[in-house]
C-alpha cells in the first residue's frame, strides 16, 4: 500500500529538477511502474543528472498488482523494445527472470544495487543466485493499536486472541482485523503465519510443494482466528484500507497491517495520534519472534531494451539512498537500504528540521526502528516462476478461512500447488 503523506515541504528534489528538459541526444528511457504520488519528482530529478545523456519517461501502469503484471507481461512477450526499466512487484521476479523478459545485473551495476540493501529486500530481488533486480522499496507488517484499549500489547497470537475475547466480554472494542479478502493480502498473512511457524509451504528452490508441519500449523492457526468471534463480520471482504478504516473507526483493538496505516492515522485522527502504538508481529511459535511477509517494488531492465547502459544508470538513479529517502518521507514507502533509517537529517538539509514542512526519518517513521527488526528476519514470499499460480490457488483454498478443514485443506494445497507448479489447471 502506498499512502501519500500530509507534507507541504515535498518541493525538494522538484525545485532541484525544475523543467527536466529533453536530453538533447533524444534518447527516452521508458520506466514503467505503478502509480505513485512524488515519483514524477525523482524522475524529473534523474533526468536531470543524466545530463543530457536521456530522458526517463515514467508510464504509469493499473494501481491492482494483476492489472501491472499483465500489461508488461504482454508486452514483453510480443518481443516490445519501447519498455527499458520494468517496476516489478517482489513476487515477479523469478518469473520475469525464466521468462527472459528481465537483464542480470553484473559488475559495478550489481555492486551498486545491492550495496548497503538490507538482506530480507534482497532476496526478492534474485533468482537461482544471480541479481535480476536492484531494490526501490521494502514493506512489512506491524500489529498496531490503541494503548487506552490495549495498553500491554500481545506478543504472540494465543495474547492476542485471548486479550481480543477480554476485551469483548468487558463491551470494549475487540476485533482483530487482517487482510481476510481472497486475493494476496490473504496468501501473504498465510505465508507469514507458515513462516513464523517455521514451516514451508515449497521447497528452497521452488520446484516442488511440501507443506509441512508449519503449513499445517498455520492452517490450525488461520482456522483458530477466525472462528473465535474475535474478527470482522466483513473478513471476507476486507483488504488493507479496508481494515485501517475499520481500525480508525473505533471497530477494532489490533490491526495488523502496513506502515502506510501512520501517515493515514496522522491525518485523520491527529488528536489520538499519541495513542496510536505499534509493535512486532505476534510470534506463532512461543519465544520465537514472527517472520512477516516482505513486499516492495525491485527495479528490472528489460532484455529486450535497445539502452541497456542507460537503463542500469536510471533505475539505480531512481533508486538510489537520495531517492529512497525521498519517496519514504513524501509517500510514505520503506526504504530498502539500511543507512536511511540511521539518517538524522531532514528531507531538505540545507533548512531547519520541521515534523510537517520538512521532516526527517523519525517524524514520518517513529517505528523505523520495529520495521528494521522486522526485515532482518523477514519471509520473502515462495520463490518460483509460477507464484502467480500459486497465489490464485492459495487464496481460493483458503477462503473463506473460518471453513478450513486443517488436513483435507493442507492435502488440498498441496495437489492443487503441484498443478499450479506445473501450469495445469489455472488461469492465472
Amino acid at each position: 500500500m502506498r499512502q501519500l503523506l500530509p507534507l507541504t515541504g515535498a518541493t525538494l528534489l522538484a525545485a532541484t529538477a525544475l523543467a527536466a528538459c529533453s536530453s538533447a541526444s533524444g534518447l527516452t528511457i521508458n520506466l514503467y511502474i505503478s502509480p505513485e504520488d512524488h515519483l514524477q519528482t525523482v524522475v524529473d530529478r534523474c533526468t536531470q543528472e543524466a545530463a543530457g545523456k536521456y530522458k526517463i519517461v515514467y508510464n504509469k501502469l493499473p494501481r491492482g498488482a494483476d492489472g501491472q503484471r499483465e500489461q508488461m507481461v504482454r508486452r514483453l512477450a510480443a518481443g516490445d523494445t519501447s519498455l527499458d526499466v520494468l517496476g516489478l512487484d517482489v513476487t515477479w521476479v523469478p518469473e520475469f527472470a525464466e521468462a527472459g523478459w528481465a537483464e542480470e545485473w553484473t559488475g559495478a551495476n550489481a555492486a551498486a544495487a545491492t550495496n548497503d540493501v538490507l538482506p530480507g529486500p534482497l532476496a526478492t530481488a534474485k533468482w537461482n543466485g544471480k541479481l535480476y533486480g536492484a531494490t526501490k522499496n521494502t514493506n512489512v507488517q506491524l500489529l498496531w493499536y490503541d494503548d487506552r484499549i490495549t495498553p500491554s500489547p500481545p506478543k504472540s497470537f494465543d495474547e492476542l486472541m485471548t486479550q481480543a475475547q477480554q476485551l469483548k466480554a468487558a463491551g470494549k472494542p475487540y476485533q482483530v482485523v487482517f487482510t481476510g479478502a481472497q486475493y494476496e493480502g490473504l496468501v501473504v498473512f498465510y505465508n507469514t503465519l507458515v513462516a513464523s511457524a517455521g514451516g514451508h509451504i515449497l521447497s528452497d528452490d521452488g520446484k516442488s510443494v511440501v507443506m509441512d508441519d508449519g503449513a499445517v500449523r498455520a492452517l490450525e492457526l488461520l482456522k483458530k482466528l477466525t472462528t473465535a468471534g474475535i474478527t470482522d463480520p466483513s473478513l471476507t471482504n476486507q483488504k488493507e484500507d479496508d481494515i485501517r478504516q475499520a481500525f480508525q473507526r473505533g471497530q477494532a483493538a489490533t490491526e495488523l497491517n502496513w506502515p502506510f496505516v501512520y501517515a493515514s492515522y496522522a491525518k485523520e485522527k491527529p488528536q489520538d495520534l499519541a495513542h496510536f502504538k505499534w509493535t512486532r508481529y505476534p510470534s506463532v511459535t512461543a519465544g520465537q519472534p514472527s517472520r512477516v511477509t516482505i513486499g516492495g517494488f525491485n527495479l528490472a531492465v528489460s532484455t529486450y531494451s535497445q539502452h541497456k547502459p542507460e537503463a542500469f544508470e536510471a533505475a539505480l538513479c531512481l533508486r538510489n539512498a537520495t531517492s529512497q529517502k525521498y519517496q519514504a518521507l513524501v509517500d510514505g514507502i520503506p526504504p530498502s537500504i539500511a543507512s536511511i533509517y540511521r539518517d538524522n537529517a531532514p528531507l531538505d538539509a540545507s533548512r531547519p528540521a520541521d515534523p510537517k514542512e520538512n521532516p526527517t526519518m523519525a517524524d514520518q517513521y517513529p517505528m523505523k526502528g520495529d520495521i528494521q527488526a522486522a526485515l532482518t528476519d523477514a519471509a520473502v514470499r515462495p520463490l518460483t516462476p509460477a507464484y502467480q499460480n500459486l497465489s490464485t490457488v492459495i487464496s481460493k483454498v483458503l477462503s473463506p478461512p473460518a471453513e478450513i478443514d486443517v488436513q483435507a485443506t493442507a492435502q488440498e494445497l498441496r495437489d492443487r500447488l503441484t498443478d499450479a507448479l506445473n501450469s495445469r489447471g489455472i488461469i492465472p
